[in-house]
C-alpha cells in the first residue's frame, strides 16, 4: 500500500504543477492583452512608428511581436505531466521562450535608447532656442537704464548748446 500510495501522491503533485503551469499560461495571455497604450500593443503584433520631426522624414519603426502563450511557443501541460517527457517538453518551451524574450528585450532596449537620445537632443535644442529668444526679448535693466541716462544727458547737452548758440546769435544782432 505504501508504494502505490506514494505514486498516487506523486501523480497528484505532478497534476497540481501542470495545473499551475496552465494557469501561468493564462496569466501570460491576460498580461499581454493588458499591455496596450493608446491602442497600440507591441506584444500583440502591432507596429509603432515614432516620428522625430514635423515633416515625418526622420522616424523609427518599431515592429511588434506576438508574445502571448502561443506566440512564445507554449502548449498546455500534456497528460498532467504524468511522465518525465511531458515535463522535459515544457522545460524546452520555457528555455526557448526565455531566449525569445531576452532577444526582444534587447531590441526594445535599443529602440528605447534611440528615442531617448533623440528626446534629449530635441530638449537641448528647445532650451538653446528658448535661451536665444530670451536674449533677444529680455533686456538687462541696468544696462538699459545706463543707456537711457546717456541719451538724456546728450539731449540736455544738445538743448543747452542750441540755447547758447541762439543767445550768441542774438547778441551779435544787437550790436547792429
Amino acid at each position: 500500500l505504501g508504494v502505490s500510495g506514494a505514486a498516487t501522491n506523486g501523480n497528484n503533485e505532478r497534476a497540481a504543477y501542470a495545473n499551475q503551469f496552465n494557469n501561468i499560461l493564462t496569466q501570460i495571455d491576460e498580461l499581454v492583452q493588458d499591455t496596450s497604450y493608446k491602442g497600440i500593443n507591441l506584444l500583440k503584433g502591432d507596429n509603432l512608428t515614432v516620428n522625430f520631426n514635423e515633416n515625418r522624414t526622420s522616424s523609427l519603426e518599431l515592429k511588434g511581436v506576438t508574445f502571448d502563450s502561443v506566440g512564445l511557443g507554449f502548449t498546455a501541460a500534456a497528460n498532467e505531466w504524468i511522465d518525465n517527457n511531458s515535463i522535459d517538453k515544457a522545460l524546452d518551451q520555457i528555455s526557448k521562450a526565455t531566449s525569445m524574450l531576452r532577444a526582444q528585450a534587447s531590441e526594445f532596449g535599443q529602440n528605447l535608447s534611440t528615442v531617448q537620445i533623440r528626446e534629449d537632443f530635441t530638449q537641448n535644442m528647445i532650451n538653446n532656442l528658448q535661451s536665444g529668444a530670451d536674449k533677444l526679448t529680455l533686456a538687462d535693466m541696468n544696462e538699459e537704464a545706463a543707456n537711457m541716462l546717456a541719451l538724456q544727458t546728450r539731449q540736455q547737452l544738445g538743448v543747452n548748446s542750441l540755447s547758447l548758440a541762439s543767445q550768441a546769435s542774438q547778441s551779435v544782432l544787437r550790436l547792429f
